[in-house]
């Protein structure tokens, strides 16, 4: 890797007050500028990918072969927000012309989003790439126009520094203004970066509890920001009866590999199983997770946490293990599964909801569906809901309960693979998110954006997006019609 060192710095004020100075001219460069920006940085991740990936399976042990798939979802994504900010319909531009005739008479209006401004960006653990550094929140922020400022995960440090500097030396290289990225270090960084007057939003991907505490401390500010926060996730699954009978093998298979996925670290695993009775002690099951591997997890952290999570599983949950083995308080884990009924997850629904992270599923046996229906008014709101059912059985209630309850429905397959596209949804009632947006996709952009309208104003007063010129090679609305690009696409600024 070459270029100058990025500072990774607890010097929260310095690097808050680069990015406010360098706000008006991120928010200025052209929409065509910005792409190259994001371009630049896809090429340059891309190009030190070996040395990134060796650093990164030695921090995090997710292994190379995984790693290498994360590093290219990462620039990808890079370069789909690149196309998304050429197209322009995240816009939302919309012209209503002046009607003087009207009652009352009506001016002109034009309305369009606009940056919310400097962007902290607080990295996640279990994707030190794609939900890291050059992730996905930075790729959407940096693609609205807002400068920003990243809080490196502790887990992969080194990591964090070295993608730090590629993307720093990428966008001077592209020309975007000093100032546009920037990253900071340590707890207190992260409490200090939330009260900085000058950082108007925050994106989070992480536990609960660590949540809370900014969200707090966003509170307290004379005026408080938007937090844009993915939390825990129990991601229900539903087996009909007709399913765990026509594709039993397939599905125990899909399940074992979806929750141990990573070593269960996957903020889409499927946590909560509801499997018709006598699934629990299928024989295939037992064979299927016995043949997974020890996992060393991320961190010492979650490691240690891990065995007393599945203790309270089946301690506090009244669940048993019918699958794997039970860890030691420290080192690999291997994985498990645990076992309750429907009547006792009525009862001790708040145990056997509470989050364990790492390769650990909950199954909870019943024997009518209704039963399923009632018992997913218990769990909280989640990422996803998968439905694996067979052509004819009646599904329209279980699909209803899952839509209320979770941001994307999965059908016969699993959850652990999130595709970055215009349609992706990843975001999920409380606590799976703090808001309805997805932090994954083309819409994801919509979190760093706010409406502006501009009445009668002259067209040199306009941003240069809403000017008749640009808007005749975007999407917009004329007057309450939609108007698509005219076969030049008039100018892109």
């Amino acid at each position: 890797m070459t270029g100058e060192t990025a500072t990774a710095t607890t010097d929260v004020d310095a690097v808050v007050a680069a990015a406010a100075d360098a706000a008006p001219l991120v928010r200025g460069a052209g929409r065509r500028s910005r792409a190259g920006w994001l371009r630049g940085i896809a090429d340059a991740v891309d190009a030190e990918a070996d040395a990134l990936v060796e650093i990164a399976d030695r921090e995090t042990h997710l292994g190379v072969e995984r790693l290498r798939g994360e590093v290219a979802r990462t620039t990808g994504q890079l370069r789909l927000f690149a196309g998304v900010i050429e197209e322009g319909s995240y816009l939302e531009a919309i012209v209503d012309g002046a009607d003087l005739a009207a009652v009352p008479p009506r001016p002109e209006l034009r309305r369009l989003l606009r940056p919310l401004g400097t962007v902290a960006v607080f990295s996640a653990s279990n994707f030190p790439f794609a939900f890291s550094v050059a992730g996905g929140d930075t790729a959407a922020a940096l693609a609205a126009g807002c400068p920003v400022v990243v809080k490196g995960h502790s887990g992969h440090p080194e990591l964090s520094r070295a993608t730090a500097r590629i993307v720093a030396d990428a966008l001077a290289a592209a020309g975007a203004p000093a100032g546009a990225f920037g990253l900071v270090e340590g707890r207190q960084a992260g409490l200090d970066l939330v009260r900085a007057p000058a950082v108007r939003a925050a994106a989070f991907t992480g536990s609960l509890a660590g949540a809370r505490g900014l969200m707090d401390e966003i509170a307290r500010r004379p005026d408080p920001i938007p937090f844009f926060g993915e939390l825990g996730s129990t991601n229900p699954v539903v087996v009909t009866p007709g399913a765990i009978v026509a594709r039993g093998d397939a599905i125990l298979d899909g399940l074992v590999a979806s929750f141990t996925l990573g070593g269960g670290q996957f903020c889409t695993k499927p946590g909560l199983v509801f499997v018709p009775r006598g699934t629990a002690d299928d024989p295939r099951l037992r064979a299927r997770v016995a043949e997974r591997p020890a996992f060393t997890l991320l961190t010492d952290r979650i490691a240690e946490a891990f065995a007393p999570g599945v203790d309270r599983l089946r301690e506090e949950g009244a669940a048993r293990v019918v699958a794997g083995e039970t860890s030691e308080a420290s080192g690999p884990v291997r994985a498990v599964v645990v076992a309750s009924d429907i009547g006792t997850f009525r009862e001790r629904s708040d145990a056997l909801l509470e989050e364990c992270f790492g390769p650990v599923t909950v199954l909870v046996e019943y024997d009518m569906i209704d039963e399923v229906v009632a018992a997913l008014a218990l769990v909280g709101g989640s990422l996803t809901g998968t439905l694996h059912a067979q052509p004819g059985e009646p599904v329209d209630a279980l699909v209803a309960a899952l839509e209320e309850r979770v941001g994307r429905v999965v059908f016969d397959g699993w959850p652990t693979g999130v595709a970055v596209t215009w349609s992706q949804h990843h975001g999920g009632p409380w606590p799976a998110t703090t808001n309805t947006y997805t932090s994954v996709g083309a819409t994801s952009i919509r979190r760093f954006l706010r409406p502006v309208a501009y009445q009668q104003a002259p067209a040199a007063a306009l941003p240069l997006d809403l000017r008749d010129e640009a808007l005749a090679g975007i999407p917009h609305r004329r007057d309450g019609e939609l108007v698509l690009p005219s076969p030049n696409r008039g100018t892109t600024p």
